[in-house]
């Protein structure tokens, strides 16, 4: 510990990112990044933006990302007010937990969810309360009917995969109205239902999506939020406490090209949940529990194997996937749906192992 560290820093236990590694001819299962390349648009739009004057690289871009704002609330049916734009939507929840969860009472969210939910909180000094899930992994809307300063949750879930129907995010917002209830939806289009559709009827709504997963842009840090004016408004004056321009030019062009090539979106994301279907019904054949997947992923185990030796031994043969030592998880391994062929390297390869 440095005797330069603020008080705060020496308590942190920092959000731990999926392994990135260097290794050549690498099947990489372990980050849930889409296996498709974005729209070809984005490229040609991120190079029209260079092309036209790439002096303006020089000045700062727009601040509020309008042309962005504008794309999002055209794609969602919404209006502009009601979208705030960040770097990826690591970035919009770290400002959302800022700007509308820290009160007094604590924060709800899963004991099983997105492991940066309690990274946040440490960092912002927010008192926060895990809820159980079922035994079945599954969200329970009466469990959050109790006394909180807000909820936040994924849908669908992670690393679990497991959704809630918009009833049952109606529940909750009934039993919360003097709560902010967040929906994180980085996966919802592999199988999900949006609660954006929620948000004119909610003002307690707020939903955050990223472009990182279903349009392929993880490297260049797109995430939102819509909800009410009020809330947006919240998380303005905190972006811009922070950082007035999280945006680039090249991302704004980028991420209103990728929302706008509604085809190519809607071919890969079929591509994608085809081939999480396949791949839970192969690995159930080989004796694997797979829960219901709605996501990028699937969360599966095997009763008689160890999922730590499972993971080593994929490793052995260049194929990375995910392992949480974590309770009432660690015998799970989360395995992001490849293509077709890398699916279909791992099932073999996997199919050696179990032999």
């Amino acid at each position: 510990m440095s005797r330069f560290w603020s008080k705060v820093v020496g308590t942190l236990t920092p959000y731990v990112p999926g392994e990135q590694p260097k290794i050549a001819n690498l099947i990489k299962l372990n980050t849930n990044e889409n296996p498709y390349p974005p729209s070809p648009k984005v490229l040609t739009a991120i190079q029209a933006e260079l092309g036209a004057d790439a002096a303006r690289l020089r000045l700062y871009p727009d601040p509020n990302a309008d042309l962005l704002k504008a794309a999002i609330a055209r794609t969602y049916d919404i209006t502009a007010p009601q979208v705030f734009v960040g770097n990826g939507s690591d970035e919009v929840l770290a400002h959302v937990f800022m700007a509308l969860l820290k009160h007094e009472r604590p924060v709800l969210f899963p004991d099983i969810t997105y492991s940066f939910y309690p990274v946040y909180c440490g960092l912002y000094g927010i008192d926060y309360r895990t809820v159980p899930l079922a035994d079945d992994f599954s969200i329970d809307p009466t469990d959050y009917a109790q006394p909180n300063g807000g909820i936040i949750f994924p849908n669908p879930n992670a690393p679990t995969g497991c959704q809630i129907g918009v009833d049952a995010i109606k529940q909750i917002l009934a039993a919360n109205r003097d709560s902010v209830v967040v929906v994180d939806e980085a996966y919802v289009d592999f199988g999900g239902k949006s609660a954006i559709s929620l948000v004119d009827r909610h003002d307690n709504l707020l939903v955050v999506h990223t472009l990182s997963k279903s349009r392929s842009l993880a490297g260049l840090r797109v995430g939102f939020a819509v909800g009410d004016p009020a809330l947006i408004e919240a998380l303005e004056r905190v972006k811009n406490s922070f950082n007035s321009y999280p945006l680039d030019r090249l991302a704004i062009v980028g991420a209103v090209a990728a929302l706008e090539d509604a085809e190519h979106f809607e071919r890969t994301r079929r591509a994608v949940i085809a081939t999480r279907d396949t791949l839970t019904t192969e690995l159930r054949s080989l004796g694997f529990e797979v829960l219901p997947s709605a996501a990028n992923f699937i969360f599966a185990r095997h009763p008689q194997r160890d999922a730590a030796q499972l993971a080593l031994a994929l490793r052995e043969q260049n194929i990375i996937v995910r392992h949480f030592k974590l309770p009432r998880i660690d015998q799970f391994l989360r395995i992001t749906v490849g293509t077709a062929a890398e699916c279909a390297a791992l099932m073999a390869t996997l199919r050696n192992i179990l032999k």
